[in-house]
């Protein structure tokens, strides 16, 4: 199945035409002290215009609406299934993310009683330094920075990906990019890099689903636990209407914000009983639900991909202790294992990152099969 061909864009009416900003050191001109370190401006489509391009069917809106309540319900404690978001690092290629898509929803189809699969959609990459930072922002793998393009892809390949009947899970780095594909997102989450992001955290008060929070990158989880507490609360913000508006923004708070465990730092991974005995311990004193979900990778697995079942082989063992805490686990996975430089589209392997690393579906396959029966013999 191939990704459905984008219509032309409509008409931009944003006021802003594309144009290379005027030198300031120029002489023919005196002085600039505006936007003097910005090159260019391009017009930006509005979240309105790219949803009335690309809208939402009625099964595609129910499903995410569904899938929002059961994966609350899974981190809630009020359902015994553990939630699995598995998927790629970054989507790069849109066809390689579908046949993944495809290949997971087959193989969980009888699992469902068990396992809660969300599918990782990531558009957006932090980056540590400077580095490819994802489709919507560099679609063509170029430099090109086509991120009209990018947006229409992320919305279109999510509308694609619920035809399927999976539910999808994405970060949300840029505080604005989520108003074009918010409606299509079932769990978000708000990265290490980010966690002590005050605005950020404004954010995920007024996103419509559940939120995960990661441990920073230093391993340290007060701040994942304190960015829960601030989502729990009401906060103005601004940020951009569906109409393509600047607008002051109050949330109501999200009571659905969790804590995922990534490892990091010089504590190294955290998946082990302890950590996640006193992360659940540290989220109960602070008067919260102590719903964990754990990252099988990043500093969980030492960016070492196969390590991510070794990861999950020990949480399988916790669930068979009776760690209620335990809700959700996350893998980092594609059609091909590895990882590969970046290149021209034509150069790369199909259906391997170019990001992380990642374990191979057929490597995956069995440790979702494995977290299954703990969950079946030990909670259903």
């Amino acid at each position: 199945m191939q990704l459905r061909t984008m219509r032309d864009p409509m008409p931009i009416t944003t006021g802003i035409t594309s144009k290379t900003m005027p030198d300031p050191s120029s002489k023919t001109m005196s002085r600039s002290i505006y936007d003097t370190r910005i090159r260019q401006a391009q017009p930006l489509i509005t979240p309105w215009v790219l949803a009335s391009e690309l809208p939402l069917s009625e099964d595609q809106t129910q499903l995410v609406s569904n899938a929002r309540d059961d994966i609350a319900a899974v981190l809630g404690g009020r359902d015994p299934r553990l939630l699995v978001i598995v998927g790629p690092c970054s989507v790069h290629d849109p066809a390689a993310l579908l046949e993944f898509a495809r290949g997971l929803k087959a193989h969980t189809d009888t699992l469902g009683d068990a396992l809660l699969p969300v599918l990782r959609v990531y558009f957006e990459k932090p980056r540590t330094v400077v580095g490819w930072k994802g489709l919507i922002n560099d679609p063509d793998l170029d430099g090109s920075f086509h991120i009209n393009k990018g947006l229409r892809l992320a919305r279109d390949v999510l509308r694609q990906v619920a035809d399927l009947g999976l539910p999808a899970a994405s970060e949300f780095l840029d505080t604005t990019f989520g108003q074009y594909y918010a409606d299509l997102v079932s769990f978000a989450a708000i990265g290490a890099r980010t966690v002590e992001s005050q605005i950020h955290r404004e954010l995920a008060s007024g996103l419509s689903m559940p939120v995960g929070f990661k441990n920073a990158t230093n391993g340290a989880i007060n701040v994942a636990i304190d960015a829960i507490r601030s989502a729990n609360h009401s906060h103005w913000f601004p940020s951009l209407t569906r109409e393509g508006t600047p607008a002051i923004l109050q949330s109501s708070g999200n009571p659905d914000s969790y804590l995922i465990l990534r490892g990091g730092g010089a504590g190294g991974p955290n998946y082990h009983a302890e950590a996640i005995r006193e992360a659940a311990s540290a989220m109960a004193a602070a008067d919260l639900e102590p719903g964990i979900v754990v990252d099988c990778s990043h500093g969980n697995s030492e960016k070492d991909p196969s390590r991510q079942a070794v990861v999950a082989a020990d949480l399988c063992d916790q669930i068979e202790q009776g760690q209620p805490a335990l809700r959700g686990v996350m893998l980092e996975s594609h059609l091909v294992g590895g990882n590969q430089p970046i290149g021209p589209r034509d150069a790369l392997t199909y259906g391997q990152s170019i990001t992380d690393a990642c374990l191979s579906l057929d490597d995956t396959l069995p440790v979702l099969d494995n977290l299954a029966a703990a969950v079946r013999k030990y909670r259903c």
